[in-house]
């Protein structure tokens, strides 16, 4: 009887022995996840402003100003990364993407430190900054540091702070201003000291498809939002009416290029990109799983680049 008390003694005190599962190690951060947290599939929605407005500059001053116009591309990309990582940092440590559908953040993975992500989101608004700066100093514009510092801060509290302005249906708002209207508008001044219509409509067009990649974001998340209290505007709104006004944006960024290019007719070419962005939009309208959206948004992002090209091309053509 003792031997069989001592054989029962090591059995239950032998997790492998009870059929324990061990959870694996968590697989280390690699480059690739870095890389993957930027999300570089969103970039071309800072390029494309900048293409926009260095070509209104440059049909107005006839100069192309290419030292301030790469300057005005750091600070719009470095923006860019600076809210991804952000957003990356804000919503996973408010627990938002514990149940992400799209590629894994990295706070939520666990595998990296919060405060290592935040440090790398500061990392790229100081670089933001310092090109920022350098245009300043350049242009003399010293005005623009009050810009700049809006911009930093609207970044931030996108997602960040107590009450960010994307959990209550605003993040369309600031995406239209600023990776828009600001964007646009503030390459063309700091090139041309000037704000021609043309830069004016080339800002809405890219603050419209700004917005469409964000709902075709949204969309995709609404399920996981919703769950999570964040409350986006295609939360509010639901899937039907995300879908028309994600459709109804592109119009009306397409409807810009026709009319443009009455005066511009290499506009015209700018209708090219319909050969991404109309695919995005069958996607938002037949999709069946919220994973076929991260294509839709991917489309959308690299048909604003084609059209920024194609406008800033007219413009300076």
């Amino acid at each position: 009887m003792a031997q069989a008390k001592n054989r029962r003694k090591n059995v239950s005190g032998n997790p492998a022995k009870r059929g324990s599962v061990v959870a694996p190690p968590p697989k280390p951060v690699t480059l690739g996840d870095w890389i993957g947290a930027a999300r570089l599939r969103t970039l071309p929605l800072a390029i494309t402003p900048v293409v926009i407005g260095t070509g209104a500059a440059v049909l107005v001053g006839d100069l192309f100003h290419w030292v301030i116009a790469l300057a005005c591309l750091v600070v719009a990309v470095a923006l860019q990364i600076g809210v991804n990582f952000a957003n990356d940092y804000s919503d996973g440590v408010r627990g938002t993407d514990d149940h992400r559908v799209g590629p894994a953040r990295l706070t939520a993975s666990r595998r990296v430190s919060a405060k290592s992500v935040l440090v790398v989101a500061l990392v790229f608004f100081g670089i933001a900054a310092v090109a920022g700066l350098a245009i300043v100093i350049r242009t003399q514009q010293w005005w623009m540091l009050a810009v700049g510092a809006v911009c930093i801060v609207a970044a931030w509290f996108y997602t960040g702070g107590k009450r960010p302005y994307g959990y209550n249906a605003l993040g369309e708002v600031f995406v239209f201003v600023f990776f828009g209207l600001v964007a646009t508008l503030g390459t063309t001044w700091v090139q041309a000291l000037a704000l021609p219509q043309e830069a004016w409509f080339g800002a809405v067009a890219a603050g419209f498809l700004a917005c469409a990649v964000l709902l075709a974001n949204n969309l995709r998340d609404i399920d996981q939002d919703r769950a999570a209290g964040k409350r986006t505007l295609t939360v509010l709104i639901g899937k039907r009416a995300t879908q028309a006004l994600f459709t109804a944006l592109v119009a009306l960024a397409f409807a810009i290029a026709v009319y443009l290019a009455f005066f511009y007719p290499i506009a015209w070419l700018a209708l090219l990109a319909l050969l991404a962005v109309g695919p995005a939009i069958l996607i938002v309208w037949t999709y069946q799983t919220a994973r076929e959206l991260i294509l839709a948004l991917a489309l959308t992002s690299l048909g604003s680049l084609a059209y920024g090209v194609f406008l800033a091309w007219a413009f300076v053509g």
